[in-house]
């Protein structure tokens, strides 16, 4: 009986709790990654998607698909649910909040939003915010209705930021947590109109804000900063990367249906570092062509926006391996991921989680890596300052049947890498090349982390019509000297969410027949 088993078997209450210790990082199918390392702890909570821990560390707050949990951290290898509230919205107005993926914490005003439903559905979309200044009894504090539904959203400075993809302008829509009202509103189609003609490549699919400051993952469409100082009046600071939307209105259904799967675009999550100085972009890829080698899984930018109107790249962190890319294998593709003083603390669904030294960002070093893709699919990794970091698993691993996914959802502590701890030194497997999409020409990655040659980037200010940029995305073959795994059974969450930022006709529409164009 393995693992997972065992926790099942135990759990007669909702939540059941195994404490791992330090183990050797070995899953079921034998994939260890690293010796003496893993989880101190794994507390299984049905259906956990995000978590975002409390400013001291010791609660952290979770998205539960249904709702949301606490959890006390204070202890990491014993943690221990201290409230759920599975039913937010029942009843009222349009009926159920549901597809709860996502929570934020606005800890400087104890305020917690949750958003829903993740995904186009028929069912009641909207933000709740709850005053969570005593973690173990929430009070709901305001109610937000919107038009459209609610993957993602950032709270901060009594503000919550929704990624409004309704109607054609795809929106950063700012709410006033407390009164519960909107305030302001603005999209990139103010920019360049031409976007409205662009079919879902251009989903706002996640906000980040530092001192006002929001940071745009507009998938296909690139990564924007936008003034948010005065939040009833958002305006257009710069694109940090990004392409523009004549490249996609001219595109093919099937070329923006591939192009919406792999590299160069699909920027899918943004956080900068403490002091807002080092940007990271996740692209969540997959390759869907594996024979032009221009496919996922998709890593981590890292970017210098000392100054957002002049962001400089400095260096692009490779995606843990994997024996099967394509949407349908053993997904290693960046998710969610947080800083923490020179650390960065990095999720990539069966890839697991990892942690890297970036105090030179130009050239990262991994410090500390798990994986066990048979028992769990990581969401998101987050520092709790006190010596640990939490991660969850929003499922089991690749062979995990859809009835058992929910109850394979766990949120695992792991041990912070050492102060002293040296970076961990990769085998060094086959040199790969990639196709810049720009110019055509072959380049020469590294393995584990590498710092690509960069290539030209424009970055409008707000006067400016943005331009054309192609970055060279390193292809993920290097191993590293990691097993890959087999190919999963079956894709989990993924890009069908964010298909529906211009709704569901637009989805309908990239499914067509190829020639029916």
């Amino acid at each position: 009986m393995n693992r997972r088993s065992l926790l099942r078997r135990g759990a007669a209450l909702p939540f059941g709790l195994a404490t791992l210790g330090t183990v050797s990082g070995t899953g079921t199918n034998g994939r260890a990654t690293q010796t003496d390392y893993g989880p101190l702890a794994e507390l299984g909570i049905p259906k956990a998607k995000e978590v975002v821990p409390s400013a001291d560390g010791r609660t952290a707050f979770l998205a539960v698909t249904d709702g949301f949990a606490v959890v006390d951290v204070t202890d990491p290898e014993s943690p221990e649910v201290v409230h759920e509230n599975r039913e937010p919205w029942a009843g009222e107005g349009n009926g159920r909040l549901e597809q709860i993926y996502d929570v934020k914490l606005d800890a400087e005003n104890d305020l917690l939003a949750v958003v829903g439903p993740a995904n186009p559905r028929n069912a009641w979309k909207g933000l709740i915010v709850y005053d969570v200044s005593d973690p173990t009894a929430p009070e709901k504090v305001a109610v937000h209705e919107t038009e459209f539904f609610n993957h993602n959203c950032f709270a901060t400075g009594g503000y919550v930021y929704l990624c409004g993809n309704a109607s054609e302008r795809n929106s950063l829509v700012v709410v006033d947590a407390r009164a519960g009202e909107e305030v302001g509103r603005w999209s990139i189609a103010d920019v360049d109109e031409r976007w409205t003609e662009v079919g879902p490549n251009w989903v706002l699919h996640d906000v980040y804000v530092h001192d006002g400051v929001a940071y745009l993952a507009h998938w296909d469409a690139g990564t924007w900063a936008v003034d948010v100082s005065d939040p009833t009046a958002p305006e257009l600071l710069a694109r940090i990367r990004g392409r523009d939307a004549e490249t996609f209105v001219e595109m093919t259904r099937s070329e923006a249906r591939q192009d919406y799967s792999e590299p160069p675009g699909n920027d899918h999550y943004v956080a900068t570092s403490d002091d807002g100085t080092l940007l990271g972009i996740s692209l969540e890829a997959w390759d869907t062509n594996r024979g032009d080698d221009s496919g996922g899984p998709g890593g981590v930018w890292l970017y210098d926006v000392s100054d957002p109107t002049a962001a400089e790249e400095l260096a692009f962190i490779e995606p843990p391996p994997t024996d099967d890319p394509t949407f349908g294998g053993t997904w290693t593709t960046s998710h969610n991921f947080s800083f923490a003083g020179d650390r960065l603390y990095t999720s990539w669904y069966e890839g697991g989680v990892r942690v890297y030294d970036v105090s030179d960002p130009a050239d990262p070093a991994l410090l500390a890596r798990w994986r066990d893709s048979d028992a769990a699919s990581m969401w998101t990794a987050e520092p709790t300052g006190r010596g640990a970091f939490l991660a969850t698993s929003h499922r089991d691993g690749p062979r995990a049947s859809s009835e058992s996914s929910a109850d394979g959802a766990a949120l695992y502590t792991f041990p912070d890498p050492p102060a002293d701890a040296e970076p961990l030194t990769p085998t060094p497997g086959p040199t790969p090349t990639v196709t810049d999409t720009a110019t055509g020409s072959e380049t020469a990655t590294g393995t584990a982390t590498t710092t690509p040659t960069p290539s030209a980037t424009d970055t409008p200010t707000a006067a400016e019509t943005p331009t054309a940029t192609d970055a060279a995305t390193p292809d993920a073959g290097a191993t590293d000297g990691e097993p890959t795994g087999t190919s999963a059974a079956g894709p989990g969450f993924g890009p069908l969410a964010a298909l529906g930022g211009l709704g569901l006709g637009a989805w309908r529409l990239l499914r067509r027949p190829e020639d029916d164009r």
